[in-house]
């Protein structure tokens, strides 16, 4: 894999602050063309640099009211079909295996502390090879 040079450096840590931010106003800051800026973000997306673009929402303005880091410890031989069974779950935001302390790593949105409880314990409590959970909530992001 090619190595990434300072300009798309720089348009990658542009994007980051701002997704929206037009090729012209990359252009301007960078002092080149707009169609070098397009070319360079068709590439980034081309070699999967770049994954998609997306938002990041405040989910309390959703009503969410939790949000929870949950470790889940599962039967090492369902650990994939677990991990992906519990990507089918809308207040699942992210799924990731992993070592340490637990095997896999969520992070789930609910309304409240109820709503977090009965996922737990009646869907991903009930599944299949599912040993321990352990949720711990969020009470405030610093960084993201």
């Amino acid at each position: 894999m090619s190595t990434l040079d300072e300009m798309d450096t720089k348009i990658i840590e542009m994007l980051e602050e701002d997704g929206r931010k037009s090729f012209t106003q990359m252009a301007e800051k960078l002092g080149v063309t707009e169609s070098a800026i397009r070319k360079r973000v068709l590439a980034l997306q081309k070699k999967s640099v770049i994954k998609k673009f997306t938002i990041k929402i405040d989910p309390i303005k959703l009503g969410i009211n939790t949000v929870a880091i949950v470790g889940v410890e599962v039967d090492p031989t369902k650990l994939l079909e677990t991990a992906q069974k519990l990507c089918n779950f809308a207040e699942i935001k992210c799924v990731a295996t992993s070592t340490g302390d637990h095997m896999i790593m969520t992070e789930i949105w609910t309304r409240n502390g109820r709503e977090l409880t009965k996922l737990i314990s009646e869907k991903i409590g009930t599944m299949e090879g599912v040993k321990k959970i352990c949720p711990a909530i969020i009470l405030e992001k610093l960084k993201e």
